[in-house]
């Protein structure tokens, strides 16, 4: 039977910044696994994107999503820090809307996500951004994603 394709399946092409996250995590991978561990990742190797870029840890039974790091153009688009606050007490607003269902479909797929969003904060200006998640490996699981936004206004 065929597989129905995800609906945060990734493009090819995606936005600049998007692309050299994906083509990071791709040097990433060790011989022929299929996805990264989260202990290779260090994001100070992304000076360009580090302020656009975030970790979560994955948590199991229940699955539950931790803000690990947040880079500050994303903390001041949502306007508080929330490091170290789980994705289910925080207040779900820009750019984090479907940020649990894309988590999932990551995890579900075991492949890289993509969620591109409009909003009207500003009802003269219509935001878009766009969010890339890549699924780590660590203790027999997916235990870590890295993700990255782009924005574009």
């Amino acid at each position: 039977m065929p597989t129905a394709a995800s609906p945060f399946e990734v493009p090819d092409h995606l936005p600049p910044g998007l692309t050299q996250v994906r083509a990071y995590w791709q040097r990433l991978k060790r011989g022929n696994a299929t996805m990264p561990f989260g202990d290779d990742v260090v994001l100070s190797s992304l000076p360009a994107l580090g302020e656009r870029s975030l970790l979560i840890d994955v948590f199991e039974s229940p699955f539950r999503f931790r803000f690990n790091t947040i880079g500050h153009e994303i903390r001041a688009m949502y306007g508080t820090n929330v490091t170290g606050k789980f994705l289910d007490e925080i207040e779900i607003k820009s750019p984090f809307e479907y940020m649990t269902a894309q988590l999932h479909a990551t995890i579900e797929s075991r492949q890289p996500s993509l969620y591109v969003s409009f909003s009207s904060r500003n009802p003269h200006q219509q935001d878009r951004y766009s969010r890339l998640f890549l699924p780590m490996w660590g203790n027999g699981r997916i235990e870590m994603m890295l993700g990255a936004i782009e924005f574009e206004y």
